[in-house]
């Protein structure tokens, strides 16, 4: 007997549909500022923190990147000595637009359509799994992301995430001291975006142990896990935020091995 609720299964369903219109918005934006990112992807570079937890892991391996986006960092994935990157994003927009940059600069980059958690890739196809920035929040399900990025990789692969801490939406952006804001909480599950691009959109939240632990019962074997300062986007119009200055953790990385 089937005991779910209908109301879950249509606010299920809602949050979707908010979530593809939010991420179909940022893309078009994407598409609009195309010359820009294109001259940036000529000379684009992982943070600091990334190439030195991916150093050793990117060159010559055949890299897949989930909900890619506009694809900048595959670029700099590619600088690093990646042999090929697969971008894979639900936004025929933004995956048309990526492509264009990579066929127009002639690097080893190529993307696709496909939803998450199933990409419907082959299966032990990848050296390493990147992903990150603004990505895993739009995942329900964390869990069937893991696996299947587990399923994504080689023995011995890599996944390795950059993300905003979990912390992070409690934050508020006041210049002169850092607050917690009244209407967020830790362990919520979910919390309503009120920043670009996803302005009214749903956002999936987790602690930073549950979304370990989501990997680690994928299957992974966690190698590194670091928590920085540093945000790693700033909206652009955004004054200088207390939360910013050093005391606060912004955002984590986390490198975890495929195992058998």
């Amino acid at each position: 007997m089937d005991t779910s609720d209908p109301m879950d299964a249509r606010e299920a369903m809602g949050t979707y549909d908010e979530t593809r219109r939010a991420w179909d918005d940022a893309s078009h934006k994407h598409v609009r500022e195309y010359e820009s990112l294109l001259v940036e992807a000529r000379t684009a570079r992982l943070l600091q923190c990334e190439e030195r937890l991916l150093s050793g892991l990117v060159e010559h391996a055949e890299v897949i990147h989930p909900q890619s986006g506009h694809g900048i960092d595959d670029h700099a994935l590619l600088r690093l000595g990646a042999a090929s990157v697969l971008g894979v994003d639900y936004s025929p927009t933004a995956v048309t637009a990526a492509q264009r940059r990579a066929d127009e600069l002639g690097v080893a980059a190529r993307y696709t359509v496909a939803e998450l958690p199933d990409t419907g890739l082959d299966p032990a196809s990848a050296d390493l799994v990147y992903t990150g920035k603004g990505a895993l929040i739009w995942n329900e399900d964390l869990e069937a992301w893991a696996t299947e990025m587990h399923r994504l990789l080689r023995p011995g692969g890599h996944l390795f995430v950059h993300e905003a801490h979990p912390l992070v939406p409690l934050w508020t952006w006041d210049a002169d001291a850092p607050r917690v804001r009244e209407d967020r909480g830790y362990f919520a599950s979910r919390h309503v975006n009120d920043t670009f691009p996803a302005r009214g959109a749903t956002e999936h939240q987790r602690t930073l142990a549950g979304t370990v632990m989501a990997i680690v019962r994928a299957g992974f074997v966690l190698e590194q896990l670091e928590e920085h300062p540093e945000p790693f986007w700033r909206p652009d119009d955004a004054e200088p935020a207390a939360a910013w200055d050093g005391r606060l953790p912004n955002s984590f990385s986390l490198l975890a091995r495929r195992g058998s």
